[in-house]
């Protein structure tokens, strides 16, 4: 007998170094839902269409690839450890993590036919017994009925600083005002672009993680999903 209610669906939008991938995976941990990391698939957009030598600038050609790729997840949910990333069967984890995969995907996210040609493969994540889905326009988008939509943030410095401790954790050398202007920019970006723009759904419940604890911060989602699903 098939289930006659939506499949549940929690979002958690915001910006980029917010937490929103770490929160993610705890969160669908101690649910045993599904994750949608939304960023991943234009960094595999982005990827793919560079091994296969098309302009980046060529929004019609990026689009129509879109379709043709074989996309899975797959790995651990445990805390936050990263789920192993494929591509026509290949897997490609750390490929899309590095900068290059990040300039590529920044390229093409902002376009509106791939945007369109990647929501029904982002709506195809939505499985039993239930998707937590993390990006920037899940909840406004992609699953505006979502009956849990959280808007996470925290300040640019803070975010900054974050990011600043993984890469030395990494034993990368990195400049923290480098980083800092590199994600205002960022945001500036995302907020501005006619596409998506980044914005907390009106129904959306804004967390700001600045003084917060990961634990803390999970806490809270987990509360609120409790009520509402």
């Amino acid at each position: 007998m098939e289930r006659s209610d939506p499949i549940p669906v929690i979002t958690i939008d915001g910006p980029s170094g917010s937490g929103k991938g770490t929160i993610t995976y705890r969160t669908a941990g101690a649910l045993g839902f599904h994750i949608l990391d939304s960023g991943a698939l234009y960094r595999l957009v982005g990827l793919a269409a560079a091994q296969q030598g098309l302009d980046l600038n060529d929004e019609s050609s990026v689009a129509k690839l879109v379709p043709s790729l074989d996309i899975r997840f797959a790995g651990s949910k445990r805390l936050d450890d990263p789920l192993d990333v494929f591509l026509d069967g290949t897997n490609v984890s750390a490929e899309i993590r590095t900068d290059e995969a990040g300039v590529h995907a920044s390229r093409v996210a902002p376009m509106a036919s791939v945007r369109a040609a990647l929501k029904d493969l982002q709506l195809s994540f939505r499985r039993d017994p239930g998707l937590v889905a993390d990006g920037r326009d899940m909840g406004t988008v992609v699953f505006p009925d979502a009956p849990v939509k959280i808007f996470l943030t925290a300040s640019a410095e803070a975010r900054a600083e974050r990011r600043h401790k993984q890469l030395k954790h990494k034993g990368l050398s990195v400049n923290l005002a480098a980083l800092l202007r590199s994600i205002q920019d960022r945001d500036g970006r995302d907020r501005s672009r006619e596409v998506a723009p980044l914005r907390a759904a009106s129904d959306a419940v804004v967390i700001d993680s600045t003084d917060m604890s990961i634990d803390d911060v999970v806490d809270a989602v987990l509360v609120l999903a409790y009520k509402r699903l």
